[in-house]
This record gives structure tokens, C-alpha cells and sequence, in this order.
């Protein structure tokens, strides 16, 4: 069939890989919210953002009811919270969040990944220096009116920027809670993102294409991984 079926095989394989990782990942994060806060989304801040952001990344909603119908049955399955820090090609930080049922495979599978794609796993505190934890929200809305709403309710917001027709908010991550509740009052329905994430506080600009070949390549796999939960790296890649 030739190399053209070869490589849209392969594609295919790693859309679904990646597909797939992304629905089982969303998944756990609503099943710990829903079983750690309950399933009351108008009481469980944490879940409605979790669903959030689970809606804005596609996941199907039959994933996302199965994840709360398990929480509520009282199933017994536990998850653990782990994070990796290591550098990928041309020195770029990354940042690898676990959520996992199974510690030893988790960190087996994630240091082999560097391994293998020209990266190296560092101590705890070797990069997440580099990055600040922020709640980040952005929507389709107007910046001056999203602005002047928030400070009329006296929200701590770090900045907000306006992308096209996009408003980004960041705020303190220890706000996140009370800005979504303000987002939410001022009348925002749809969130193109809603969640606490690391931030580089300054970027590294890849222009060799051999290294950003390579970059790509292992955040692809890290992304791929079943007990990855989110992966964080100051590298600009446009």
C-alpha cells in the first residue's frame, strides 16, 4: 500500500492514542473530585471546573457521567498525585503531572520517555522554578467589560488580556474558586479553558527543526501516556 498508508496509519494510531489517554485522564480527575467533594456540581466547585474543562477538550459526555456514576457507587479505586520535572531538547523544562493507580509503572514509563526522546528526568525543584502555578480561564467575551465586572466584585486577578475575540484571565491559583463563581455570575457559559496550570514565567524560542522535531516527538509520548494527568514546558514552538 506504500508509504503514504504508512504514515496516515501511524497518525491515525497516535490521534487515537492521544484520544484516548485524554479521555481516561479526564476521567480520574472527575472521578477523585466527585469522590473526595461529592457529585453536587453547584457544591463541588473543583468538579463543575473539572467538567469544564472535560467539555472544552471534547471528552464525550458519556465519559464524564460514567466517571461521577463511579465516584457515587462507592468504588473503592484510588488514584496518586505525583509530579516530574526534567529537561527535554534544547534544554526546555518540562513538568509532568501523575495521576495514578500505580506509582512504580508511572515513573517507569515516564523516565523511559525521556530516555528515549533525547530527554532527562531531574530532582524535584530542578525546574518547576521556572514556572508559576496560576488559574487561567479564557472565553469569548470583551476584555474592558470582563475587566471592569471582575473589579466591581473585588476578584484578586493577576491580568486579563484579550486574543481576537478570546479574554484570558489568570488569577492567583489559590483564587480560582471565587473567580469562576464571579465568570459564572457575570454570565459566562462556555470556557475555552478553566483550570489551574503552570506557567512559564519566560519562554525558550526552539528554532533548529531537529530539535523541535525532537521536542515534539517526546511531548507527544508523554501526552500518550495512560497515568500522565497534564505536561507543562517554557518552550515557544510557532
Amino acid at each position: 500500500m506504500g508509504r503514504a498508508h504508512e504514515v496516515r496509519a501511524a497518525s491515525m494510531a497516535k490521534t487515537a492514542a492521544k484520544k484516548s489517554a485524554a479521555n481516561g485522564r479526564a476521567a480520574k480527575e472527575i472521578y477523585m473530585l466527585a469522590k473526595q467533594g461529592g457529585a453536587d456540581v453547584t457544591a463541588n466547585l473543583a468538579l463543575r471546573a473539572a467538567i469544564d474543562k472535560a467539555k472544552s477538550n471534547q471528552i464525550p459526555t458519556d465519559v464524564i457521567n460514567r466517571a461521577i456514576k463511579r465516584a457515587e457507587g462507592g468504588d473503592a479505586e484510588n488514584y496518586v498525585e505525583n509530579r516530574y520535572e526534567g529537561y527535554g531538547p534544547g534544554s526546555v523544562a518540562i513538568i509532568v503531572d501523575s495521576l495514578t493507580s500505580n506509582v512504580n509503572r508511572a515513573i517507569a514509563e515516564i523516565r523511559d520517555t525521556f530516555n528515549k526522546k533525547h530527554g532527562k528526568l531531574g530532582s524535584t525543584g530542578s525546574v518547576s522554578f521556572l514556572f508559576q502555578n496560576v488559574a487561567l480561564f479564557s472565553f469569548e467575551g470583551n476584555q474592558e467589560e470582563i475587566l471592569m465586572d471582575l473589579l466591581d466584585r473585588d476578584v484578586d486577578v493577576l491580568d486579563v488580556s484579550q486574543d481576537d475575540d478570546v479574554v484570558v484571565v489568570k488569577a492567583p491559583f489559590t483564587s480560582f474558586a471565587l473567580v469562576k463563581q464571579a465568570l459564572d455570575e457575570i454570565g459566562i457559559k462556555e470556557y475555552l479553558v478553566a483550570e489551574i496550570r503552570m506557567v512559564p514565567d519566560e519562554v525558550v524560542v526552539i528554532n533548529d527543526q531537529e530539535t523541535k522535531d525532537q521536542l515534539n516527538q517526546l511531548l507527544d509520548k508523554l501526552d500518550e501516556l495512560e497515568d500522565v494527568q497534564a505536561v507543562y514546558h517554557n518552550a515557544k514552538l510557532d
